[in-house]
C-alpha cells in the first residue's frame, strides 16, 4: 500500500494519521449499512439503467458512513489506501495478476490497447463498439493506432470476418501489423447484446497463434454473466486486459478498472497521469463501488430471476408483448396495447414504478434489469402493469 509521504500528512494532519494505521478488509467497508430511514427513492422500482440510481442526497448519505469504517484511507493522487483495496479485489474477482483504477471507460479501454499494441499498429474492433463510435477516435488521434471496424450492424464478428481482415493486412505493400483484437460483450449499442461465445474462442484462438494480444470491454461484464451462468473470470480468461465499470451498476458516480497482467499495469499510473487521469483523490468513487462489489453477483441474479418470472407472468395478458434480445442481456423491450403510453407510464409512477419515455411515435418502452427488481416480487409487479392500463 502506499506509504503516507510528507505532504499528505500536511494535508490530512494527525487524524490522517490515525485512519492510516490500520486498513480495514473490503467486506468490512461492503457491510456498513446506511443507518437512516429508506426515503421514498428506496422504495422505486427503476426499469431503466444498469444500477440502482442513487441520487446526490442518497450518495452524500452513504459516503459518511463508509468513510467512518475503522481503517478507511483515502487514496493521494489515485493511488493506495481505498482504491488499492478496490483494485486488489477486483484483480482476483476478474482472474488478473493486477487491476488500476482509471476515471472513465474510454481512457481505460485506450490505455489497453495503447499498452497491448507496443507502438503503431493496427487494432480489429466491433464497428458497433464503444471503443470505435463513442470515444472520439482517441486511440487514433493520441496513440497513432488504426483501429479496422468489422461487422456493422452486428455485435459479433466471425472467425471468417478476422481471418479475412488478417489476410488482408499481410498482403498490403506495406506491412502494418494487426497487434491487438479489442472485444465489447455486451453491447451498449447492440442494446446489450452478447458477443456469440463460440465465435469468441474461435477469434481468440486465431489470435492467440498469431500473437496477437487481446483487450475485453468489459464495462457490463457482471450483467453478461448472470444471464450465462459463467463467472466474470471465466469470460475474461482468454483475454489479456478487461475493462469493468464502476458507474454503470456498482453505483460509483464515475470510475473504471482496467485489469490484467502485473508487468502490462505495474507502471500505467504514469500513462493514466499523462492523459490526465492521476486525478489527486478518488475515494468518493472507489469506496461506494467497493460497497456494492460483494454480494453483488447474488443480488442481480436474485433480480434477473424475479424479472424472468415477471416475463412469463405479463405474457399472459394480450395487452403487453415482450420483445427479447438474442443473444441479450438486462434489456429487453415492451410494447403496451390500447393505452395511451405516457399515461401509462405516469400510472405506474404513482405506483412506485418508474419507467423511461418510450421513443418519439413508438408504443414500447425499453426494459432494463437492476438491483431494484429486488424491491418487489414478480406478481406484485405484474398487478401494477395490469392495473396501469384502466384510465
Amino acid at each position: 500500500m502506499a506509504t503516507l509521504n510528507r505532504r499528505h500528512f500536511l494535508e490530512f494532519g494527525a487524524a490522517g494519521l490515525a485512519l492510516a494505521t490500520t486498513r480495514p478488509s473490503s467486506r468490512a467497508i461492503a457491510a456498513a449499512r446506511p443507518r437512516s430511514a429508506p426515503d421514498e427513492d428506496d422504495r422505486l422500482v427503476r426499469l431503466s439503467g444498469d444500477g440502482l440510481g442513487l441520487s446526490p442526497a442518497q450518495y452524500a448519505n452513504l459516503l459518511p458512513q463508509l468513510v467512518e469504517m475503522n481503517g478507511f484511507t483515502p487514496d493521494s493522487y489515485s493511488l493506495g489506501g481505498v482504491v488499492e483495496q478496490l483494485e486488489e479485489r477486483f484483480a482476483a474477482v476478474l482472474g488478473k495478476e493486477r487491476a488500476i483504477f482509471m476515471p472513465t471507460g474510454t481512457l481505460a479501454n485506450h490505455m489497453a490497447v495503447r499498452a497491448l499494441a507496443r507502438g503503431s499498429s493496427r487494432v480489429i474492433v466491433q464497428q458497433e463498439s464503444h471503443l470505435y463510435k463513442d470515444e472520439g477516435d482517441c486511440a487514433q488521434t493520441l496513440s497513432n493506432l488504426t483501429l479496422i471496424p468489422l461487422a456493422p450492424g452486428r455485435a459479433t464478428f466471425t472467425a471468417l470476418d478476422f481471418k479475412a481482415a488478417l489476410d488482408d493486412s499481410k498482403s498490403e505493400r506495406v506491412l502494418s501489423p494487426i497487434s491487438v483484437v479489442s472485444i465489447e460483450t455486451p453491447v451498449r449499442r447492440r442494446v446489450g447484446e452478447r458477443f456469440d461465445r463460440a465465435a469468441m474462442t474461435e477469434i481468440t484462438a486465431l489470435a492467440r497463434a498469431e500473437g496477437i494480444r487481446l483487450h475485453l470491454d468489459g464495462a457490463r461484464l457482471f450483467l453478461e454473466a448472470a444471464y450465462t451462468g459463467d463467472t466474470v473470470a471465466d469470460i475474461a480468461r482468454p483475454f489479456d486486459t478487461v475493462y469493468v465499470s464502476l458507474y454503470k451498476y456498482f453505483n460509483a458516480t464515475s470510475g473504471a478498472i482496467l485489469a490484467g497482467p502485473r508487468d502490462l499495469l505495474d507502471g500505467m499510473y504514469h500513462g493514466r497521469r499523462m492523459f490526465g487521469g492521476g486525478l489527486a483523490s478518488v475515494w468518493p468513487f472507489a469506496i461506494v463501488a467497493l460497497h456494492y462489489l460483494d454480494g453483488f453477483d447474488a443480488r442481480f441474479r436474485r433480480a434477473v430471476a424475479t424479472a424472468e418470472d415477471w416475463i412469463r407472468q405479463l405474457g399472459r395478458h394480450d395487452a403487453f408483448a415482450v420483445e427479447r434480445i438474442t443473444p441479450g442481456t438486462n434489456w429487453f423491450r415492451l410494447r403496451v396495447k390500447g393505452t395511451d403510453p405516457a399515461a401509462f407510464r405516469r400510472r405506474l409512477a404513482s405506483a412506485g414504478v418508474m419507467l423511461s419515455a418510450p421513443p418519439p411515435e413508438q408504443d414500447q418502452f425499453l426494459i432494463a434489469v437492476n438491483e431494484t427488481w429486488n424491491r418487489t416480487t414478480a406478481a406484485e409487479l405484474t398487478d401494477r402493469f395490469v392495473s396501469a392500463l384502466a384510465g
